[in-house]
């Protein structure tokens, strides 16, 4: 086993997430990914379109350095309007999935006033360990 859950004992199970992850191999870090395609020409202006182009964007990454979506273990998101996420979260869900499987390493959510590129809703960026 590449990743190892960590889970202290006596917690509730996380949804959607995992608290720990334990992994070794190569580091890869992936700068923050936003809602646009590889021309950086936004498709989609809505929060779950920008939000699943943002994780394709990272798995491209992720498999130019060899590795696949098992292999993240960490995910940062920063969003710009919580109710976005929170008021569509069967959307975010199955888009998730459609790009992630069912793999939920350790997340965290960031609330933020703006992000750098206009138009931007969602950014996200991920740290993955590839096995040597």
């Amino acid at each position: 086993m590449i990743h190892k859950i960590v889970q202290p004992d006596g917690w509730t199970a996380p949804k959607g997430y995992t608290n720990g992850v334990l992994a070794s191999g190569k580091t890869l870090f992936v700068g923050g990914q936003i809602g646009w395609n590889e021309k950086q020409v936004f498709e989609a202006h809505d929060f779950v379109g920008q939000m699943e182009q943002a994780l394709r964007n990272i798995m491209a990454v992720v498999f130019a350095a060899g590795g696949q979506a098992e292999h993240i273990c960490r995910l940062t998101w920063y969003v710009t309007e919580k109710h976005e996420y929170m008021d569509h979260q069967r959307e975010v869900g199955e888009a998730y999935r459609r790009v992630l499987g069912k793999h939920f390493p350790a997340m965290t959510m960031v609330v933020v006033r703006a992000l750098v590129e206009d138009g931007a809703l969602v950014e996200i960026e991920a740290t993955a360990v590839i096995p040597d």
